[in-house]
C-alpha cells in the first residue's frame, strides 16, 4: 500500500513538473516573440529616418525617442555634415525642424561624475572615486559652433529660434554643471521626452520663410554624411587640429 501511495505521489510530482516546464517554455517563447516584434517595429521606425548602423547607439536611441513623441520622420535629420569651406565640414549628431524652431542635439555617452561650466573650454569626467580624470571639449560650446554653422547655411531660408540640447547617456552624474546659456538644455536621456514635450508646448510658434529651403539644406547635409570621402576628410581635418 505504501509503495502504491509513493508511486501516485511520484506521478503527481512528474505531472506538476511537466506542466511547469511547458508553461515556462510557453512564457519564454511568448516573451521572445514580443521582444522580436518590438525590435522589428523599432527597426522599421528607425529606418524611416536613418540607417540602423549609422552613428552610435545613443544617437539612434534619440531618434526613436523623437519618433515615439510623434515628431514626423521628415522633420528629423541624423548625422549631418554641413559644409563650412573647401573640403571642410561640421558634423552634427541630430537636427529637428519643429514648429517652435530648430533643435540641435549634441549627444554624449559617459559614465562617472561630470563637472563643467558653460564658459569653460573643457569639462571633466571623474571615474574611480576621483582616481581617474579625463577632459573633454565643452559640449555647450561644441553645439554653439554647430548652431552658428547652421544659422549661416539657413540664413536666407529661416528666421527661427535655435535650441541647443545636450543629452547625456550612460551611467553618469552631472555633479556640478552650471552657467548654462539661454536656449540651452543639459539633460539626461531619461528626461528627454518630458523636456521636449514641454519645450514644444510652451515655446511660441516659429516662422519659417522657406520650409522647403530649410529641408533641402538639412537633407544635403545628411547626404554628405553618407559619402565615404567626406567622412574620411572630416576625420583627417580633426586629426590635424589635434596634432
Amino acid at each position: 500500500m505504501l509503495q502504491f501511495v509513493l508511486f501516485l505521489v511520484a506521478i503527481v510530482i512528474i505531472i506538476i513538473i511537466t506542466l511547469f516546464v511547458v508553461k515556462l517554455r510557453k512564457t519564454t517563447q511568448e516573451e521572445w516573440e514580443k521582444f522580436k516584434q518590438k525590435q522589428e517595429r523599432e527597426t522599421a521606425l528607425l529606418k524611416s529616418v536613418t540607417d540602423v548602423d549609422r552613428g552610435d547607439w545613443a544617437e539612434r536611441k534619440t531618434v526613436l525617442t523623437l519618433l515615439n513623441l510623434g515628431l514626423k520622420p521628415t522633420a528629423i535629420f541624423h548625422d549631418l555634415y554641413v559644409k563650412v569651406g573647401e573640403g571642410r565640414y561640421s558634423q552634427i549628431d541630430l537636427v529637428v525642424a519643429t514648429k517652435v524652431g530648430v533643435l540641435v542635439f549634441e549627444i554624449k555617452d559617459y559614465s562617472g561624475w561630470i563637472f563643467g561650466k558653460g564658459s569653460q573650454s573643457y569639462w571633466t569626467q571623474v571615474l574611480a572615486y576621483g582616481e581617474e580624470k579625463h577632459r573633454f571639449y565643452n559640449p555647450i560650446k561644441q553645439n554653439q559652433k554647430h548652431i552658428s554653422v547652421l544659422r549661416d547655411r539657413l540664413l536666407k531660408y529661416a528666421e527661427v529660434p535655435f535650441y541647443s540640447i545636450v543629452v547625456f547617456y550612460g551611467n553618469c552624474l552631472l555633479k556640478d554643471v552650471s552657467e548654462i546659456p539661454p536656449a540651452t538644455y543639459i539633460l539626461y536621456a531619461s528626461e528627454l521626452s518630458s523636456y521636449l514635450s514641454k519645450l514644444l508646448e510652451e515655446k511660441p510658434i516659429a516662422y519659417y520663410k522657406d520650409k522647403i529651403g530649410v529641408v533641402q539644406v538639412l537633407k544635403q547635409a545628411v547626404l554628405n554624411g553618407a559619402r565615404d570621402d567626406v567622412r574620411q576628410k572630416h576625420i583627417e581635418n580633426i586629426s590635424k587640429r589635434h596634432l
